[in-house]
Formats: structure tokens, sequence, C-alpha cells
């Protein structure tokens, strides 16, 4: 004890640099406490952010799916739509006559709606669920409907506009002839070779003027209920 004493009685100047010293050894640990906290607190906040800026996407993710799928379901809304008016074209047969540009492959408005149809109808998926997750296909087969819709559309007022002026009087009469042959053929109070014979006749009357889609074809030879080749 009292060589501590004098130790401290001898040497009482050293408590000032033992004491600086000591007391910036106490600081540098609570400094890199306080630092290892910030950094915890920082980690916990940027692990916070991250799984808020997920849940985000996540959300916008459905959101957008959500949007896809309703606007696709629109779009082959759409298309069903302009497909029942063509089909209105070809299961009616005097129809298709008073306005026989819808038919004609000569003309390029015809030319282009029957291009736009064949492309969206490629183009479509048997259900929304098999385009969703590709955007890409999404839109290619939006603008594909959007194109047949405008095609169709086109094609349908200059069909209108026109009629028959693009035929002579006696192809006019043919055409009336063809009109009548064609009811009758369709007609299931008539014999069925009544039926036969006027489709037979009613083809004479459309050779060189048009050419009945096969669809129709294939429909006025259902009505008749025969064996008829097309």
């Amino acid at each position: 004890m009292e060589s501590l004493l004098h130790f401290a009685g001898n040497f009482w100047w050293l408590i000032f640099p033992l004491g600086g010293a000591i007391g910036g050894g106490v600081r540098a640990v609570v400094a890199a406490n306080e630092r290892r906290a910030q950094r915890r607190l920082e980690r916990y906040r940027i692990k916070q952010q991250t799984k808020i800026a997920l849940a985000e996407a996540s959300g916008r993710s459905r959101d957008n799916d959500a949007a896809n799928r309703r606007e696709m379901a629109k779009v082959m809304q759409r298309h069903d739509g302009v497909d029942a008016r063509w089909l209105s074209y070809e299961i009616d047969v005097a129809k298709l006559l008073d306005f026989p540009l819808m038919t004609d492959m000569r003309d390029p408005l015809t030319i282009a709606f029957h291009k736009a149809r064949s492309h969206a109808d490629l183009l479509r998926p048997d259900t929304v669920d098999d385009i969703l997750g590709d955007r890409s296909a999404q839109l290619e087969y939006r603008d594909a409907v959007h194109d047949y819709v405008a095609a169709f559309d086109v094609a349908e007022a200059e069909a209108i506009r026109r009629r028959r002026s693009d035929f002579s009087a006696d192809d006019q009469d043919r055409l009336d002839r063809a009109q009548r042959l064609l009811r009758l053929a369709s007609d299931g109070g008539a014999t069925h070779e009544e039926r036969r014979s006027a489709y037979a006749r009613a083809q004479k009357e459309l050779d060189g003027l048009i050419v009945l889609p096969a669809a129709t074809r294939a429909s006025i030879e259902r009505r008749i209920a025969g064996e008829i080749e097309a």
C-alpha cells in the first residue's frame, strides 16, 4: 500500500496523460457502439423499404394483370362482334348478293378485309389466360383486331354504297335470278330434286360474276340435305 502511495506521490503527473488516453479509449468504444447501432438501424430500414417495395410491386403486378385481362376480354368481344357481322353475310345469301363487293376478291378493300380477318384469327388465343403473361402478344393481337374491325367497316361501307352498281343491267338480272333460285334451294318446303336443280341453276347464273364463300355454299348444301359435292 505504501508503495502504491509512494508511486502515486511521485508520478501523480501521469494521471493527466493516462486519463486522456483512457478517456479517448472510452469515447472510441462508445463511438464504435453507436456506429454499429446506426448500421443495424440502417440495415433494418433497408429491409423494411425492400419489403414495402416488393409488396407495392406485387400489388401493381396484380393490378396490371387485372387490367390486361379486362382489356383482352374486350378485344376478344370485338373480334366476336365483327365475326358475327361477317357471318350475317355468309349465311344470308340474299344479303350477300345485294352487296356482292363483300366477296369480290378482285377489290382491294375486300382483299384487305379478308387479310385482316385471317391475321386476327391467327393471333387469337383460345382463352385470355393463354395470352395474359405476354404483353407483347397482347398488344399484337389487340392491334390485329383493331385492323380487322377497321377493314371490315371500310369494306362494308363501300359495299353498301356501291351495291350492284358495278354490274351491267344483264348481270344484275342474273344476280336477281340467282337470289330467287338460292332461296328455293334453301326452302325446306321444296322437294329434294327442286332444291338440287335450283342450286345448280343458281351456280350457273353466278358463274363469272361472284364466287360464293365456302361457308355459304356449305350452308346451302346442308339445307338441301342432299349429297351435292362442293
